[in-house]
């Protein structure tokens, strides 16, 4: 008998009551909280915390209240299982504890502080996340009086925005799984709702195409980055599940409690992605992997752009355009986040368009009279602005240069029941994610590499094999003639999906359909997301250079190239007519400027002057569109415009000089800036001089910042006084 529980079970005789037997079991990372509507002897509320394998319980006889200034009387009484997180029914007259039990909320809990040292203490605070309770709460121990064997206390609701001058609990009735009242759980009733007329089901997948077919038979939808959902609602429960058929409705919680109250007793089949949208209302992949590992600070929303049964009428048969007005219709008082996926008619290029412009992911694009068939018969069809899709990691590797860490993932998919190495990702990774690595790595090692065709090891690095189980989403530049990617970048992993189904996404045509292409033989054309006008145009006489091919390199270059130029003010150089015609410098926005956000700052004279900065590639990729050879930054970001973050020192010399001359001066310059513990980097300046890069922390203004910059050139002015001057008029620069 399980120590912790033992109370529990002397109570109880297990032949009489349906009451779940006492077995402590291990609890997962998030920890669940029910309370229960209980008559028995007296009529109240026994509020439970998971804890330790067991649910710590008090029975509250007014029951909770949401206004802070009700001290509710709380109970400690003994442990109870897990499983009794899941009963409602009656408990037989004569037992302990006899009467009727209704679930009447559940959700997660997170407690502030240690929970050991909260209980020994006597205070113990904690946030509740349930359909019923949300919010701050507390529970605080009563001193024992003399002759009290009870274990008092009091549950408190803390001040915040859930707060209420009544208690706030009156209008709940009904079992929050059910939807049963005590009268008809006492009855034996059973519950009342109508079930769906499935339980599991395939999702439809959609086809990669490179191109957007044509007419008037096919819609048009956002496609979202997040993890595909299928939500079964029915009887005040909601199941939220992966397409590879795991459960999910713990991690997304707050999603399945807002349909249980949207349903308020229908019940319901929904397909969707589960995401999380930023401040510009796109959605985030990565801040969803945080929440699935912290599920505080972020909302969830659930985007919702399919009704596969309602009241257990089976639509999958049905034809999309119908399945979508009916849901439309169903959703119109949904909750905040639950969302309507709204669709265009046609109209399939300039939707692609739209989605690249505004950096989303892509478009899905669906047949309007298709049905569900939980295939990937090209019904559906998918085109990305970024190259992306899962990967199965087989290994990894650390070179010599690293203690610990990892250097790059091994990466493969599967053909024919073969596992297949298709290349390395080495970017994208950082000291949350490398650790979260790391730790899943451990029990996947293994002595053979799981590849048919593995890599060769390079003589610098130390390679270890994984079992191929983890699924990575990652970002890439193409794919080479060979079949191995290029420019690979770890994304996040994707626990949502099965690493067997995961296979090489091959671009095609959808069938049966006249095609156009996307990169047409017309004079635009689009990259990236972005309409090129005059695609032909020279820019570079030799060699020749076309400005398709200039708006491809910056297309490759740009998820290194970014980190260093966005979110900085830019000032750019223009040659829309070719480097032999004229260009010219460019710090504030035109009319009609795509890509760009721009942001007011005061000049020397206190006027507002509009500047810009870019975001992403495709405002990267629109600047070239406009003829931009040149990105020159500021050296601070635009959240700190006024705290620098790098110190440039622009090593210009004479034309006339030997090069050695200036690379002295660079050895001299990192000398002196070694000497003040500063780390520096070595960049070409596009001609014969250098740069000297320093980065440091934005702490201070730019006038110590140049006071700071201007002592270390004159520190070198005087050091070496036929060397170097601090003038920045040619003239004196001669030697």
């Amino acid at each position: 008998m399980n120590i912790k529980l033992s109370e529990y079970n002397e109570k109880r005789n297990f032949d009489r009551t349906t009451e779940p037997e006492g077995i402590a079991v291990n609890s997962d990372e998030q920890l669940r909280f029910v309370v229960q509507h209980h008559i028995a002897r007296k009529n109240h509320y026994d509020f439970r915390l998971e804890w330790n394998g067991t649910l710590l319980s008090w029975a509250v006889p007014k029951g909770p209240s949401y206004n802070s200034s009700d001290k509710r009387l709380a109970i400690k009484v003994e442990d109870h299982p897990l499983e009794y997180r899941n009963f409602e029914g009656t408990i037989p007259k004569g037992e302990y504890g006899g009467g009727v039990v209704m679930l009447w909320d559940e959700g997660i809990w997170e407690p502030y502080g240690n929970v050991d040292e909260g209980l020994n203490e006597g205070v113990l605070k904690f946030n509740l996340y349930g359909v019923r309770l949300k919010g701050k709460w507390a529970l605080i121990r009563l001193k024992a009086k003399a002759g009290d064997s009870k274990d008092n206390w009091l549950l408190l609701k803390e001040k915040d925005e859930y707060t209420k001058t009544e208690t706030g609990i009156s209008e709940y009735t009904t079992s929050i799984r059910t939807g049963r009242t005590m009268d008809e759980i006492e009855a034996g009733e059973n519950d009342s709702f109508t079930k769906n007329p499935f339980s599991t089901a395939e999702v439809q997948l959609a086809k990669l195409v490179k191109t957007v077919p044509e007419g008037e038979n096919w819609i048009y939808e956002m496609k979202y980055d997040g993890y595909r959902i299928m939500a079964f609602v029915e009887g005040n429960i909601a199941r939220l599940i992966t397409r590879n058929g795991n459960d999910y409705t713990k991690r997304f919680f707050t999603v399945g409690n807002s349909l249980i109250d949207f349903a308020n007793g229908k019940s319901f089949v929904l397909d969707g992605e589960m995401t999380i949208i930023d401040a510009t209302g796109k959605t985030d992949f990565q801040a969803l992997q945080n929440h699935m590992k912290n599920p505080i600070g972020q909302s969830l929303t659930y985007i919702i752009f399919d009704l596969l049964a309602l009241d257990g009428v089976d639509l999958r048969d049905r034809p999309l355009f119908e399945r979508k007005e009916i849901l439309e219709k169903l959703m119109k008082d949904a909750p905040k986040n639950l969302y309507y996926s709204r669709h265009v008619k046609g109209k399939g290029e300039e939707s692609f368009i739209a989605a690249c412009e505004a950096g989303m992911e892509g478009i899905i694009g669906k047949k309007y009279d298709s049905v569900y068939s939980g295939t990937r018969n090209g019904d559906w069809i998918k085109l990305k602005c970024d190259k992306r899709q899962e990967f199965v990691i087989g290994g990894f590797t650390l070179t010599d240069k690293k203690v610990s860490g990892i250097s790059s993932l091994l990466l493969g998919v599967y053909e024919n029941e073969k596992f297949v190495y298709v290349g390395r990702a080495g970017t994208g990774f950082n000291k949350r994610n490398i650790k979260e690595l790391e730790t899943k790595f451990k029990s996947l090692i293994k002595e053979k590499p799981p590849f048919t065709n593995p890599p060769k090891i390079r003589s610098n690095e130390k390679i270890t094999w994984l079992e191929p189980e983890l699924v990575a989403e990652i970002k890439y530049a193409e794919w080479t003639e060979d079949n191995q990617l290029r420019q690979a970048s770890f994304k996040g992993l994707r626990e949502d999906k099965n690493s067997r189904d995961v296979k090489k996404e091959l671009q095609g045509q959808v069938s049966e359909e006249p095609m156009q292409s996307m990169e047409s033989i017309e004079s635009n054309i689009v990259i990236g997301g972005v309409k090129i006008t005059s695609p032909d145009k020279v820019i570079f006489d030799d060699p020749k250079i076309t400005k398709a091919d200039v708006i491809r390199y910056y297309e490759k270059v740009a998820e290194l190239m970014l980190p260093y130029v966005e979110q900085r003010i830019l000032s750019i150089v223009r040659c829309p007519k070719g480097v032999a015609q004229t260009c010219f410098y460019k710090k504030h926005p035109g009319p009609g400027t795509k890509g760009v956000v721009t942001i007011p700052i005061s000049n020397d004279e206190g006027e507002s002057e509009e500047y810009f900065y870019i975001e992403n590639m495709f405002g990267l990729l629109s600047e070239a569109q406009m003829g931009t050879l040149e990105f020159h930054t500021w050296g601070s970001r635009v959240n700190q415009l006024e705290k620098p973050d790098i110190m440039v020192f622009d090593l210009d010399p004479d034309e006339g000089m030997d090069i050695e001359r200036v690379r002295q001066g660079v050895q001299d310059l990192k000398s002196i800036l070694s000497e003040l513990s500063l780390n520096s980097y070595l960049k070409t300046s596009g001609g014969k001089g250098y740069h000297v890069v320093v980065p440091i922390k934005p702490s201070v203004n730019w006038d110590r910042f140049r006071d700071f910059a201007r002592s270390v050139v004159e520190v070198m002015e005087q050091k070496w006084p036929d060397r170097y001057t601090s003038n920045v008029r040619k003239a004196k620069r001669a030697d």
